[in-house]
């Protein structure tokens, strides 16, 4: 048994082989420093609604207005629809063929309720879709 000089890659002095140790160590640096500073990024938004300045929009029939209460009750017409809206949406012949709703929703009233509200009016294939807003007055300059 012999020795040879030309083994584990070396040839003519050169080593063939790459070193690929470095690298990985750098990833797995990046990988931290990533894991780290994603949720960083996500938390320190903060976000700030602007005012709305609008003109009034014109309802077509007061039966396809979605309303919304400060206690969270939801109105279709005059009905309270709070605990059946997706099925009220998906068995009214009149939304069912004009795919046209106006949702109005007070103010003060929680995200997760007006989300709900368009979600169904989504599902129930309502294509037009209306926020209605109380337009502000211009301030004079």
């Amino acid at each position: 048994m012999g020795l040879s000089s030309g083994s584990r890659g070396h040839e003519g002095g050169a080593i063939r082989d790459i070193n690929v140790t470095p690298m990985v160590d750098v990833m797995l640096v990046l990988l931290i420093v990533f894991m780290v500073a994603a949720p960083l990024l996500a938390t320190g938004l903060r976000v700030d609604l602007p005012e709305v300045q609008a003109t009034n929009t014109p309802v077509k029939d007061a039966k396809l207005v979605i309303t919304v209460t400060k206690d969270e009750k939801i109105l279709f017409g005059e009905t309270d629809v709070t605990f059946t809206l997706e099925e009220v949406l998906q068995t009214n012949p009149r939304v069912q063929k004009e795919h046209e709703l106006y949702i109005r929703a007070d103010k003060d009233v929680r995200y997760g309720v007006v989300a709900r509200t368009v979600a169904a009016a989504r599902v129930a294939g309502v294509s037009s879709l209306n926020l209605l807003v109380d337009p502000q007055a211009e301030k004079p300059r």
